[in-house]
């Protein structure tokens, strides 16, 4: 029986509907993405058309997921809106806050004591507001997800960039800033610019070595970590019908790193199959009365140049497995070519560590195919010269792997079977000689590999690949092994071969599972106390930030001006500083501590034009602030790819940071500033951006007309006497002019709801 079932059935109630009067408005068939866009407008049953890339429209999504990161900030922004209960099914999973060192046991035990403070503070907001609670150890929220809340033709939105992951299971599933939930929790509706949409027509057969992974690093090397900026990739053809539901998922989940908005799939058997094998006959019986709504209109797909901004063709059938990387998840490699690039690029060959699992990559069908690989080693008496980590999805995936002995295949080989939760992937990982910061490789099924991004080690050129492919090349220990061509000496220096993988696509035996995590609030939350100690080192409550004054912004000095790749990990380093998460001002000491100065090309170094010494970029801005100086942050392009963190606006925000001006944002990133209050702008002209000196000083000339379309200008003054005037550019529609007046979009909703 499928959580939130009433919710679906009358989801697909209205959904025929809905999608027949956007169809006939827009004059032409529809895509999948476009029927689950029109079918979940805020006001209902489409009136009219949206431009794709210009348009913004309000959505009400169906349901929304947070991590336990994240969680802890968008949750402390809903106690300030004004509500009861969360107005859509709602669930919090504790995956992030489990350091990955000793293996499941120890690590699991290790973090209910290190981190009681803030689970106790979780489950007890979740209790008082509605909201569904999975303990630590009940797996990653991404896999829970699929498992268990996802739909065809749903609409959710989560607290972390990978919620796409449920676009396996047809749904649009939507990475935001937690204030993007405080509105969809508070009844309001949720914004979006109308996403492009990119066709991505898949025909033949995986084969071989080849692994849907292998799809989407393919497409991340065509498109590049910003060519699927506000746009849907919709994947679609007989290459997509023949793969797994979760095969899909994994596709979908790393689409993030290509900056897209999701991505998805029509609904298909294969998700039938995935339903009805996780204990959901009535979502799949509901889904197939209206299976033509699911996906998209047959002339789409018939020629989908005519419905698509663009279109990509992969022939799955001629697909070769491919190794990212490092430090980058667009930098495509296909496995043949490995040994040459390594060479030229000297990156080291041995490889030290792979690692399968997390929130892609972590379904039963994964580690089958894995583990017929380490199976074969075992039989084949061949030596692994790499350690192995594991990180199963869930707990039922877990739970279910041991039953059918997959986890003794791998703990044959030594492997380290880690906590149901994210560990090394996001930066939790007591990687043992790590802090010598030594030159290495590792390989991983994960999906985003920046510098210190999993062991803190900038040192350390992590590359992606499929889970059998980590596995292969952890066997052997060296990045350039191609499994298809080399061989390997085992004990009795005899050379032997690894066959392809093979796998199950679903547990012949079924899931199963003792305990799955879950914990449902109560009916009447109110007697529920919620307790922030004040002297508290995690969690304290939010201040509300500061309205607009009105004037315009003058005297505003350059705090940093950002060289190249600047990622939410360069903003606000997860890792240990996931501990402070719940906690504004202590998480805000890591502010920018990552990104590198281009006057001098060093992190965390920057000049106090007040004093003419140099210092770490929180200890300057907090200077600053002291002194009632409000500052700007100059930035490159794509500013602010990879998580949803949204801390990544908060902390500048928080520290007196005004502007953020840049070549070209990430789209959660800029919607995240903009929630904060924030002036995020972009260079009218990027030659712009050379013109920014170290001693800097910015006004505002035109602020106080601030409107949707009205470019800005800046007065940049240098210590030397000349200035430079600068033409800004920006997204802001009226509404979210109003956030920027207001001080943030929570300070509106509360006085929104004050009022009502």
């Amino acid at each position: 029986m499928a959580f939130d079932i009433a919710m679906i059935k009358a989801s697909y109630a209205r959904l025929a509907e809905r999608v027949e009067a956007a169809r006939n408005l827009v004059g032409k068939p529809l895509t999948a993405a476009e029927k689950i866009l029109y079918s979940h407008l805020w006001d209902g049953t489409a009136t009219g058309t949206y431009t794709r890339g210009e348009d913004y429209v309000d959505f009400a999504p169906d349901r929304i997921a947070c991590q336990d990161a994240t969680a802890q900030m968008a949750l402390l922004q809903f106690m300030q809106a004004g509500k009861a209960k969360v107005a859509v099914p709602t669930t919090v999973h504790c995956d992030h806050l489990i350091q990955a060192k000793e293996g499941a046991s120890a690590d699991l035990k290790s973090a209910n004591n290190s981190s009681a403070e803030v689970f106790d503070f979780l489950q007890s907001v979740s209790n008082k507001y509605g909201i569904g609670f999975w303990k630590p150890g009940a797996g990653i929220i991404h896999q829970v997800v699929l498992e268990n809340y996802a739909f065809p033709g749903g609409m959710m939105i989560g607290t972390d960039s990978h919620t796409v992951n449920a676009g396996g299971l047809g749904m649009l599933a939507i990475g935001v800033g937690g204030a993007d939930a405080v509105d969809v929790m508070a009844d309001m509706p949720w914004e979006l610019k109308f996403p492009k949409l990119i066709g991505v027509k898949l025909t033949g057969k995986l084969n071989g070595w080849t692994a849907p992974k292998d799809v989407i690093l393919k497409v991340a090397g065509i498109l590049t970590v910003k060519g699927g900026t506000g746009a849907i990739i919709e994947y679609f053809g007989e290459g997509a019908e023949s793969m797994s539901c979760t095969g899909k998922g994994t596709i979908c989940n790393m689409g993030a790193e290509v900056g897209a908005t999701t991505s998805t799939f029509g609904y298909d058997a294969s998700m039938e199959r995935y339903l009805r094998a996780t204990d959901r006959d009535d979502v799949a019986d509901a889904a197939n009365e209206v299976k033509e709504h699911l996906t998209a209109d047959p002339e789409v797909y018939q020629n989908p140049e005519a419905y698509f901004d663009q279109v990509i063709e992969i022939d799955l059938s001629t697909l070769s497995p491919h190794i990212n990387g490092p430090f980058t998840p667009d930098l495509a490699t296909p496995v043949a070519e490995m040994s040459e690039k390594a060479a030229t690029n000297e990156w080291p060959i041995d490889v030290e560590w792979g690692l399968i699992g997390s929130c892609t990559n972590s379904s039963y069908e994964d580690l089958s195919r894995a583990a017929s690989i380490a199976k074969q080693a075992v039989d084949k008496k061949l030596v692994t010269k790499a350690a192995f980590g594991i990180n199963p999805g869930s707990e039922q995936v877990r739970y279910t792997a041991e039953r059918d002995g997959l986890l003794d295949i791998f703990e044959d080989l030594d492997a380290k079977i880690f906590t149901n939760a994210c560990g090394p992937c996001i930066g939790q990982w007591a990687r043992e000689g790590a802090d010598k910061q030594e030159k290495n490789s590792i390989i991983h099924s994960f999906n985003r590999n920046f510098s210190k991004r999993a062991d803190g080690n900038p040192n350390t050129h992590a590359f992606v690949a499929s889970p059998e492919m980590v596995a292969a090349v952890a066997i052997s220990g060296r990045l350039d092994f191609n499994p298809i061509t080399d061989t390997l000496v085992n004990q009795d220096g005899e050379e032997v071969r690894l066959e392809a993988p093979t796998g199950l696509e679903l547990p012949p035996s079924g899931f199963d599972v003792e305990d799955n995590g879950y914990l449902a609030p109560e009916e009447d939350g109110s007697g529920v106390n919620v307790v922030v100690n004040s002297d508290s080192e995690r969690l304290e409550l939010l201040t509300p930030f500061a309205p607009w004054d009105g004037e315009n912004l003058t005297g505003a000095k350059l705090l940093i001006k950002a060289h190249g790749k600047c990622t939410t990990d360069h903003i606000s380093m997860a890792g240990p500083w996931l501990r402070y998460r719940g906690h504004l001002d202590n998480i805000s000491n890591n502010c920018l501590i990552g990104a590198v100065n281009a006057f001098n090309q060093q992190t965390n170094f920057v000049k106090n034009q007040l004093t003419g010494e140099y210092g770490g970029v929180p200890d300057v801005q907090r200077a600053y602030k002291a002194a009632g100086i409000e500052t700007v942050v100059v930035g490159d392009h794509n500013y602010g790819e990879g998580s949803s963190r949204e801390h990544a606006a908060m902390e500048p925000r928080h520290l007196g940071v005004k502007v953020v001006l840049v070549k070209s944002f990430a789209r959660i990133h800029e919607t995240n500033l903009k929630k904060q209050g924030m002036l995020g702008i972009t260079f009218a002209n990027e030659a712009d951006y050379d013109l920014i000196q170290e001693d800097d000083t910015f006004n505002f000339v035109d602020l106080g007309s601030f409107a949707a379309g009205k470019p800005l200008t800046i007065e940049v003054l240098h210590a030397e006497g000349s200035a430079d005037k600068i033409t800004a550019n920006h997204t802001y529609n009226e509404a979210q002019i109003e956030w920027f007046k207001a001080g943030s979009a929570l300070n509106l909703i509360k006085r929104q709801n004050s009022a009502a």
